[in-house]
């Protein structure tokens, strides 16, 4: 075994600000931090969602719950590209596309045919896959907030990833319903 052993914190941090994809850094408290830690945090609660989904055996709606995270990875990298720098961000690796938008909404259309949507607002909870689904829905729309504010407040903002976020919030309620399968989902009123 060589002698280094590498860790992972580089304290350059400890100043209350964090790096920027091809240079530059940020305060940690900006709007577009906070939309990164909600995609960031968007991952995770996919993450559970994805495991539910597989012990359920539904492996179709697992994989596409993995796409998903996969590219919130891509919003994140281009929230956080420096903007002097955007030129250098790799198509649906460091930054949101139109084709990804276009994937979401054609996944959307699939899930609705196969299950149209009851016309009421459902209760999340039916099983542990659609409650996990429902927190990370509720997580998207906040970095989609964040992502806005960041944008009025200045901040060089993709009209993509405003876009890609606002589909996704509206492909995870349909794929909430559909993890539900055929449990019961109680309406919001009686």
């Amino acid at each position: 075994m060589s002698g280094a052993a590498s860790t992972i914190y580089t304290k350059t941090g400890d100043d209350g600000t964090t790096g920027r994809l091809f240079g530059g850094r940020v305060g940690k408290d900006d709007a577009l931090v906070e939309a990164c830690g909600d995609t960031d945090e968007a991952v995770a609660v996919l993450g559970s969602a994805r495991r539910a989904l597989h012990e359920d055996g539904q492996l179709e709606l697992s994989q596409l719950v993995q796409r998903l995270q996969r590219e919130l990875f891509v919003v994140g990298a281009d929230l956080m590209t420096n903007p002097r720098a955007r030129d250098r961000a790799a198509p649906g690796l460091s930054r949101v596309t139109p084709d990804m938008v276009d994937a979401l909404e054609r996944a959307i259309d699939d899930l609705v045919a196969r299950r149209p949507l009851k016309p009421v607002f459902i209760v999340p909870g039916a099983t542990r896959a659609s409650a996990a689904i429902d927190v990370a829905r509720a997580v998207v729309r906040r970095a989609e907030r964040h992502t806005i504010r960041a944008a009025r407040a200045g901040a060089d903002v993709s009209d993509q990833v405003v876009v890609y976020l606002n589909r996704l919030s509206d492909l995870l309620f349909v794929l909430a319903r559909h993890a539900a399968g055929e449990v019961d989902e109680p309406p919001s009123h009686e």
